[in-house]
């Protein structure tokens, strides 16, 4: 009998026992008659990708269609759209007037719209016909230089807002984001001054909303949740448009920039670590000139390093749903960065798994932390009063009820740094049981699935491990490990609801599980 047999089988078992004699065990107590209020959409608002050209690429596209089925995502938010090899900007004819091609942009767009995700529109890097110098960054060298003429930068704003407009309807583009360039308080992405991208940023929204007013344009991207007192001052006291304000924060405490992992970064662990940043900036607008602005969290995961196998470890998984629990309604957005490790900001890497920012590796393998936004989009919309610090349940109004149980731990010893721990197979320690109770449910019989992330479950990275961790994968080993990965239940049960209206059950947990429980009423 396998292993997955038996721990199924005391699965089912557990489920069966009853709930006296538990003493102190972890308890998730919930009445479907007691809803809270909508579930806050701000998990799959939107989710980030590395460049606009690579959104050309047909297993790109692929890997995106699969991502938005199954987690729902409805924006992204890319760099790069107004850099060279989109061919967007060629300076001035022989007659002295702008030379703009939309072409690619087109392509890019007409896809993204075509299933249904919309753009988180990123202005920048700086076409190099339009820059004031010759600094880039990354290996696809995007300028991020200021442009050499405020008034021309303006224009091609301008004149990309009105081929938008003129191509998808203004009732489209107003549902759009725009978002003025991207981290301009780090040194590698912006050569300017904080004026500088300040005046950057005027002539930007400026250019938007001459368009059309109810356009929505904001900033400043900067990266650890900077600059937003700042930006809100500056547009207030300047009279310039100011639709939302938007900024990043990563979860490690130490390391920096380190694109092939060489030097280290270690998972902060502090309990407040990402969302701590969140409800500062909250907090921020709260007490500005502007205290109603849409925050926005236009990058966020555990590592700011393409380089880090935080991304693809199982422990990524719960990591984002407490993230998500502890940030709850204080932005509008926590785009997670990236969906995909088709990523080219290093160039393009040799290695199937290289700790990449993706929910999904090159080959389309889906990650842990794939199924943490899976799992959350099949919540329902209603979401039920529950005291569980780690856990999510919904209602959908019809007596059903779902719910995303985890348990986050923190798990990197002193004095290790990511690079050296979470390239190991990583066995968790047990935590016991959790019960859950539910109550308010309609007498009858109910269908229950069990999903379930966490080591070796939906867990392609140890079965990667196991395999020797091989830099190249054949295709018996990528159909092997997207077998491995599919976030399909686990156990589907028949089981029976009385006159009480109760249900109870126990499931057994290790660190960093996460659980998908779905209650539907037989028909």
């Amino acid at each position: 009998m396998s292993v997955n047999k038996i721990a199924m089988l005391a699965l089912s078992a557990l489920l069966t026992l009853p709930l006296h004699g538990w003493g102190q065990e972890r308890v998730v107590d919930v009445d479907v008659k007691r809803v809270q209020g909508k579930l806050p959409q701000t998990f799959n608002l939107a989710v980030g990708a590395g460049r606009a050209n690579e959104g050309l690429r047909a297993d790109w596209q692929q890997q995106l269609a699969e991502i938005k089925r199954d987690a729902g995502f409805k924006y992204i938010r890319m760099h790069g759209l107004l850099t060279d090899d989109m061919a967007v900007y060629g300076g001035t004819d022989a007659q002295g007037n702008e030379r703009y091609n939309f072409q690619y942009i087109d392509s890019l767009f007409d896809y993204l719209l075509s299933i249904g995700v919309k753009p988180f529109v990123e202005l920048g890097f700086m076409p190099q016909a339009l820059a004031s110098g010759s600094k880039t960054i990354f290996w696809w060298r995007g300028n991020v230089t200021p442009p050499h003429s405020y008034d021309k930068w303006g224009k091609l704003v301008k004149a990309l807002t009105e081929h938008w407009t003129e191509r998808y309807g203004s009732k489209e583009v107003a549902s759009w984001y725009f978002e003025v360039w991207n981290e301009p308080n780090l040194d590698g992405f912006w050569a300017g001054t904080q004026d500088e991208y300040f005046k950057l940023y005027a002539y930007a929204a400026r250019a938007v909303k001459s368009v059309n007013p109810s356009y929505k344009v904001g900033g400043p991207a900067t990266a650890g949740a900077a600059w937003i007192p700042e930006m809100i001052a500056y547009c207030a006291k300047n009279a310039v448009p100011l639709d939302f304000v938007s900024t990043h924060t990563y979860g490690v405490g130490e390391g920096y920039l380190d694109e092939f992992g060489t030097k280290g970064t270690v998972l902060n662990k502090d309990e407040q670590a990402v969302s701590g940043d969140v409800l500062k900036n909250r907090k921020e607008i709260a007490e500005s000139a502007m205290p109603n602005l849409e925050l926005h969290y236009t990058e966020w995961s555990s590592s700011y390093t393409p380089a880090d196998p935080t991304h693809d470890s199982y422990h990524q998984a719960a990591y984002i749903l407490q993230k998500l629990k502890q940030v709850g309604t204080a932005a509008q957005s926590m785009s997670y960065w990236v969906f995909t490790d088709i990523f080219e900001e290093p160039g393009p890497r040799f290695e199937a798994f290289h700790g990449g920012f993706g929910l999904m590796n090159t080959q389309g393998i889906k990650k842990p932390g794939y199924f943490a936004y899976q799992f959350m989009n099949q919540l329902a919309a209603n979401e039920l009063e529950n005291k569980d610090k780690h856990s999510f349940a919904t209602t959908d109004g019809k007596g059903n009820v779902q719910m995303v149980l985890w348990d986050y731990t923190h798990t990197l010893p002193e004095g290790i740094n990511n690079q050296q721990f979470f390239i190991k197979d990583l066995p968790p320690k047990n935590k016991g049981e959790v019960a859950v109770n539910m109550r308010g449910l309609k007498p009858g019989r109910y269908t229950l699935d069990i999903s379930q992330v966490g080591y070796k479950r939906n867990d392609a990275y140890t079965a990667f491990i196991g395999m020797g961790s091989p830099k190249q994968l054949s295709k018996p080993q990528v159909t092997a490990l997207k077998a491995e990965a599919t976030g399909k239940p686990q156990e589907q049960r028949k089981v029976s609801v009385g006159a009480d209206g109760r249900l109870s059950m126990k499931l057994p947990l290790r660190e960093n599980d996460v659980y998908l429980l779905k209650l539907n009423a037989s028909k």
